[in-house]
């Protein structure tokens, strides 16, 4: 009577609080999630939750089948990966390389997850700053590079993680604080602060003041993202960065956050790996772990469609 599915539908009910996000998370439209959920209803005689309220309000019956789920799909999980090392999928190596400073966020609970499930896989994590780590991934020498700049190079994969906006970083008296939006031009006159990468890897050159033809006033680079909080913070100057980097410096007051553009600047996070391992059991998972987990720690992203 009650599946797999179902359980997982509550919990992502739960989790986002939202019918629209959980249908999002699950890749359903908002009307086939709230038809699955009627038909459990109606398969166990009673309500499930408290409609219109925000966050859903779960009743006892939901609750209960809530704590079933927080035991039943971790159990689900670990059975699927004791049956991929029996098929002989126990061994691998895992070389990570980063090309986003701002992802040591989600990636090292991701990684410090996956090691605990598949404690036999040689793990590695490199930041990609001063290489090229996409030729590598095709030599062999890396196994998954985490990306936003994907390039046609053969026998690459690139797995969507998920979709990020760009937002631009302004201390809390900045001249454009009153703006809602800001444009190529406002950037004109700025000290911008970026990583120390080059500019056709940085969204903030390619996706939004290049197409412009808008240079800054001037660059200025920084390695570490609350380094760069800092200096936005003291008006040193402003800076891009992911949504997901920023939340915790704007809840706190420290620096205003302004969309980039009146849709927003959005951007797609890949995983790049290598066609001949798409199908290895470690490699399927640690995707799902890092999918699971950015969900979990990161506000403001969203799923890539299938």
């Amino acid at each position: 009577m009650i599946e797999l599915r179902h359980l997982k539908t509550l919990v992502a009910l739960r989790d986002t609080g939202s019918l629209v996000e959980a249908a999002d998370r699950l890749f359903l439209t908002q009307s086939a999630l709230s038809h699955q959920l009627k038909d459990l209803e109606e398969r166990l005689n009673c309500s499930l939750f408290v409609r219109k309220t925000k966050p859903p309000q779960f009743t006892s019956a939901g609750r209960r089948l809530l704590v079933l789920a927080d035991e039943a799909i971790p159990q689900f999980k670990n059975a699927e990966r004791d049956l991929a090392r029996l098929a002989g999928g126990e061994a691998g190596r895992l070389h990570i390389c980063i090309e986003c400073h701002s992802c040591f966020q989600w990636l090292i609970p991701c990684i410090d997850r996956y090691r605990g499930n598949w404690p036999e896989v040689e793990l590695d994590l490199t930041g990609g700053f001063n290489f090229a780590p996409l030729p590598a991934l095709v030599r062999g020498d890396l196994d998954l590079v985490i990306t936003s700049d994907p390039i046609s190079l053969p026998g690459i994969e690139y797995v969507p993680l998920f979709r990020y906006e760009a937002l631009l970083a302004i201390d809390k008296h900045h001249a454009l604080a009153d703006k809602g939006f800001v444009e190529p031009a406002d950037l004109a006159n700025q000290v911008l602060i970026t990583y120390p990468v080059e500019r056709d890897r940085l969204d903030v050159f390619t996706g939004f003041l290049d197409p412009a033809d808008v240079d800054p006033q001037e660059v200025r680079t920084a390695e570490l993202t609350p380094m760069m909080v800092q200096l936005v913070a003291s008006g040193r100057g402003v800076a891009c960065l992911p949504n997901w980097a920023l939340t915790e410096y704007t809840t706190n007051g420290t620096i205003l956050a302004k969309k980039m553009g009146e849709t927003g600047l959005w951007s797609t996070l890949y995983a790049a790996i290598r066609e001949d391992q798409q199908e290895a059991a470690f490699m399927e998972d640690f995707l799902a772990t890092a999918s699971d987990t950015c969900f979990t720690h990161l506000q403001g992203i969203r799923r890539v469609s299938k």
